[in-house]
């Protein structure tokens, strides 16, 4: 502890409270050069004046967010460990800034206190080691001028330098081998050269029978990203792998990170270190955490229908003559409950997609048939509007779609709910399907307010609410789910917009029409 209670802490998080909970977090640590801002600009200022040890910074921040205020750190102080404190829905983000920025670690919230200043410990021994790496790159440098200088006594320099080097080697080998995490060294082909006592444990072979092995036989991945690793010379994340175990003839679930060693005497001899983390406590939290919340939801559906009821046989006049304002109170008492009672049911659908717990219950249905049943459910608002939809056949008129109706019907319904909540009064939509060999593209066209570009990419992500242009009073579930849904038929879906001018979301349900001959 007497080691890292000196070192210089920088956090940045706009939220007061998350402050003052990493701080009182840390005090009572004994960390005591702790220094805590709500502006990222105010901690790039401070970091240009004092270089710290670590930096942990919030992702979701009003001026810039942490990839961003982490990046124009990296420019300051590139050897300093950086950790992101990101939501369960940003993971993505996190993600991409350990590839792209490179922290050194991203923690989601809310954090096991524990594990976040075990991070911070590793994090600080980490910038300390960097830190003397540094030193001794220095006095190497220093060392070569005192050659050159003096190349009388260059015998006694050089030994003395050599055992600084192996002593340097003995403490990285030290640290390899005793390194809580898998480490494997392999060639540009795959072939493993050199591995640690953690990644013989997660095989449960020893070195002389790994060292005869392939990587690509023993990761349990998707094909493309297992092809990534050798195709590009930088460092690169597979999320969502498993390593084989012999022992225990089972897959341990991990992540690894991958990046280049290139050879300074031959440009071709590339070779591959993988830090291999065994994640499969934390996939069994998120498990327990999933069915937690599901199990919650569904155990509120009772209470809130109960609640709902009772309350319409107040308004229906069922239990007696009630006034207007008690009316206007129990009416919105009422609305609030089915406002929550269709958040549980959101949550409900996502967790069951997730899960991989719901099976879709596909038919044979007329095409047609279906999207004049969803048009008309929206037709009342759109009329109240004054905004007229179309609804066009391109070569589909007389097909039949094979996929699940109702699940099907949730996805148009949402993205014609959605068109009308960004079309103005008097605006157009086109519902139009289309043949592409046999695959069904549905898209929804307004001529709305539009999408920034900057907003796109964030749509199709759980609790994403609306635009910078219109935020959305619903639950920031909705394009979410019907992403779940259209992926669980083996399809996908996307927005094209232009603000301004509208938008058109559009999804594809491959192999799915059968069209009709016509006599």
């Amino acid at each position: 502890m007497e080691n890292y209670i000196k070192k210089r802490i920088v956090v940045v998080d706009d939220e007061a409270m998350m402050l003052s909970t990493l701080k009182m977090l840390l005090n009572i640590e004994g960390f005591e050069n702790t220094h805590f801002f709500d502006s990222p600009k105010l901690a790039l200022a401070d970091i240009k004046e004092n270089t710290p040890d670590i930096i942990l910074s919030d992702f979701m921040m009003p001026e810039m967010n942490g990839i961003e205020f982490l990046s124009e750190a990296k420019k300051i102080c590139p050897d300093v460990s950086m950790i992101l404190l990101t939501g369960y829905a940003d993971k993505e983000n996190a993600i991409k800034a350990i590839n792209e920025v490179g922290i050194y670690k991203y923690i989601e919230k809310p954090w096991d206190n524990e594990d976040l200043l075990l991070n911070i410990r590793n994090g600080l021994e980490r910038s300390g080691l960097i830190s003397e790496l540094n030193k001794k790159i220095e006095e190497l440098s220093q060392a070569k001028a005192q050659l050159e200088k003096y190349s009388h006594s260059l015998e006694d320099i050089v030994l003395q330098k050599t055992a600084d080097l192996v002593e340097s080697n003995t403490k990285l080998s030290a640290i390899i081998n005793y390194c809580a995490d898998g480490i494997v060294i392999t060639t540009k082909d795959g072939e493993i050269v050199q591995v640690n006592p953690a990644f013989e444990n997660i095989t449960g072979l020893d070195k002389n029978l790994l060292e005869k092995k392939n990587l690509k036989d023993l990761i349990v991945a998707q094909q493309n990203s297992i092809q990534k690793i050798t195709n590009e010379q930088r460092e690169v994340l597979l999320r969502d792998a498993a390593i084989k175990n012999f022992i225990d003839d089972r897959n341990v679930p991990v992540e690894i990170n991958f990046a280049p060693i290139l050879s300074d005497k031959d440009k071709n001899d590339i070779r591959y270190v993988g830090v291999v983390r065994n994640v499969s406590l934390q996939k069994e939290m998120e498990r327990l955490r999933d069915d937690f919340i599901a199990t919650l939801t569904h155990d509120l559906r009772t209470p809130l229908l109960a609640a709902i009821q009772t309350l319409q046989f107040f308004l229906d006049g069922s239990l007696g003559d009630i006034s207007d304002r008690q009316k206007t109170l129990l009416d919105t008492m009422k609305k609030s409950n089915e406002d929550m009672l269709g958040l549980v049911n959101a949550l409900l659908e996502v967790y069951k997609y997730e899960s991989g717990k719901l099976n879709l219950c596909k038919t044979k249905f007329s095409l047609k048939d279906f999207i004049e049943e969803c048009v008309s459910q929206v037709k009342p608002l759109a009329e109240k509007k004054e905004i007229t939809i179309e609804t066009i056949y391109n070569d589909t008129p007389e097909a039949e779609i094979t996929a699940d109706r109702n699940e099907l019907r949730r996805v148009l319904l949402n993205l014609c709910g959605n068109a009308l909540n960004h079309t103005p009064k008097g605006g157009h939509i086109e519902v139009i399907s289309s043949n592409k060999e046999g695959d069904l593209i549905l898209s929804v066209k307004d001529n709305g307010i539009g999408i920034p570009q900057s907003d796109i990419s964030k749509l199709f992500k759980r609790f994403s609410q609306g635009t910078t242009q219109k935020r959305s009073a619903g639950t920031g579930l909705g394009l979410y789910l019907s992403r779940q849904i259209v992926e669980a038929h083996e399809g996908k879906i996307w927005v094209e917009s232009e603000v301004k001018k509208g938008s058109v979301f559009s999804l594809l349900i491959p192999k799915s029409l059968n069209i009709k001959e016509t006599v």
